[in-house]
């Protein structure tokens, strides 16, 4: 058993909507809130800013921590890891500049798109992972 350590950006946009990342993964598709692993040798936030200019290409401001799963998460990749996800809020990010092309076109090949979502309950049944549904359950009742 080892710890998965994760990072995700919450990036709002002034219509009160959050952006999320569609992918494929090892012929798998989800949804999910954009970030990803720590590397050795780096903090929390400095992962997230290196995810995010790998993903969106994109230097980004990372704000105050928003959430942290509080409940055991396995991996659904990997069976002997558990989750652990930490969720930042983004303080600045070029949002005009985020590339939201079309999943669907590409939903054979692995890879990733962005899309707006706007927050609402039905957020939780866009999201695939348990620890981004407590997140988007989190926003949700923010309201």
């Amino acid at each position: 058993m080892r710890f998965n350590v994760r990072v995700y950006a919450i990036i709002l946009n002034d219509e009160g909507e959050v952006l999320l990342s569609h992918e494929r993964r090892f012929g798998t598709s989800f949804s999910k809130f954009p970030g990803g692993g720590v590397e050795w040798g780096e903090g929390l936030k400095d992962a997230l800013k290196r995810e995010l200019m790998e993903e969106l290409g994109l230097e980004a401001e990372i704000g105050e921590l928003r959430y942290v799963n509080d409940f055991f998460q396995q991996s659904a990749f990997r069976e002997a890891d558990q989750i652990i996800s930490f969720y930042f809020s983004v303080d600045s990010i070029d949002i005009q500049a985020i590339d939201l092309r079309n999943f669907e076109q590409k939903n054979e090949l692995e890879g990733e798109t962005f899309k707006w979502e706007v927050i609402r309950p039905e957020l939780m049944d866009i999201l695939t992972f348990p620890i981004d549904q407590k997140m988007a359950s989190i926003l949700i009742d923010k309201g």
